[in-house]
């Protein structure tokens, strides 16, 4: 019988690929042969289970940092895992916590600090922050996506937001687009998010999605849309998607094939439904692929008032979409739907709670990343690359 140190390093590495990415953290500590196939960048590309985004929450206290908790659920494993609190400064600077809550965002693999000075790290690093050349436009709430632009290191943009300066706040002024080359180490400007999208600029009215090229923003109550060319820096006309009359608030979602609209619906029949719409991103058409089970919505909130649903926060990447209730008097509750690319097929399931104890936030940072096993074991000199 042949032993497993004996198996040639490419069936070790067939073998490895099939174990879930918490599984596989912990064997690359087990010899250096195995640290070494886990942490290559051949094998997070090839890895089977390295496909499906996580859904991250990060909860801010406005009191004490120390009660801030950052939590991933893997839903391979179905599991939620709970990080260590980091302090949320630049290692290259003196700065200590002093931003405002709503200068932290989370993004596609990365933690951003927009004011007193714009700093990232990995998620799952964040022990090094990074501090960039200053923004020309300082501001908090904006929409921040991540990109690759000709090369295999990711381009930062910044869209929107609230100008920010001294602690005070001008809502009025529209800012421009912002584009920060971390190889270079230099901003970009380009025209600002269109006059359309002006009473609501900022993150907490606007959802974003970036898809083919291109970074959909869209008004969660307006029901505006409109697009940034990555490649050409120009915004396309404003137009509006409303799915459905009865639409409350809706979410921007990037599937792998498609944009997709999720949302709560006001039916005329009485009561609420949580519908999700699939969009032609040509003809910008909507047609409806499912709904959520309706035992399923309800298990989200404490109560049936319909006012409630006011707390539902959506999130996606490629074919999964995470809702969870925000507020924290159901210890954010949450579930997940997983589409078929290509039948359309909606499966909905519960999310387990979170692992205890949860404490109190003032406010919940969501969002949605693939992770890259390079990225968490590789080395730290190539934190910018991203797959």
């Amino acid at each position: 019988m042949t032993e497993l140190n004996h198996l040639s390093t490419d069936l070790i590495e067939l073998i490895l690929s099939f174990l879930p990415i918490p599984t596989l953290i912990r064997s690359s500590t087990v010899c250096k042969q195995w640290h070494s196939i886990i942490s290559s960048v051949s094998f997070s590309n090839n890895h089977h289970n390295n496909k499906k985004p996580w859904f991250f929450l990060h909860g801010i206290h406005n009191i004490s940092s120390k009660n801030n908790q950052s939590f991933a659920f893997d839903p391979t494993s179905n599991s939620w895992f709970l990080f260590p609190t980091f302090p949320t400064t630049s290692t290259t600077t003196n700065n200590h916590q002093n931003q405002p809550n709503n200068s932290f965002i989370g993004s596609n693999g990365f933690f951003f600090i927009t004011v007193p000075e714009f700093c990232y790290t990995r998620i799952l690093r964040p022990t090094r922050w990074h501090a960039t050349s200053p923004l020309y436009f300082s501001r908090i709430n904006p929409l921040l996506g991540v990109f690759n632009d000709h090369g295999p290191h990711p381009k930062f943009i910044v869209v929107g937001g609230v100008k920010f300066i001294g602690n005070l706040v001008d809502i009025e002024d529209r800012l421009d687009v912002e584009i920060y080359d971390p190889v270079q180490g230099t901003w970009e400007l380009s025209p600002p998010l269109p006059a359309d999208f002006r009473s609501g600029n900022s993150s907490s009215s606007l959802s974003s999605a970036m898809f083919k090229g291109r970074f959909y923003v869209f008004g969660i109550y307006s029901c505006f849309v409109a697009s940034f060319d990555l490649k050409q820096r120009i915004w396309s006309d404003v137009q509006t998607l409303r799915p459905h009359l009865g639409v409350a608030f809706c979410f921007l979602i990037p599937c792998s094939k498609h944009l997709l609209l999720a949302g709560v619906c006001n039916s005329p029949q009485g009561g609420c439904s949580f519908n999700l719409w699939k969009v032609d991103e040509g003809t910008m058409e909507v047609s409806e692929i499912g709904a959520m089970p309706r035992e399923l919505l309800y298990a989200l909130f404490d109560g049936d008032e319909d006012d409630e649903f006011a707390s539902l926060k959506c999130v996606g990447l490629d074919d999964l979409v995470y809702v969870f209730n925000e507020d924290y008097h159901s210890v954010y509750p949450s579930c997940v739907c997983e589409i078929d690319a290509d039948s359309g097929r909606c499966s909905w399931r519960r999310v387990p709670q979170l692992p205890s104890p949860v404490n109190k936030f003032h406010k919940v940072i969501s969002f949605c990343s693939t992770l890259s096993l390079h990225s968490i074991l590789g080395d730290e000199d190539e934190h910018l690359q991203i797959q």
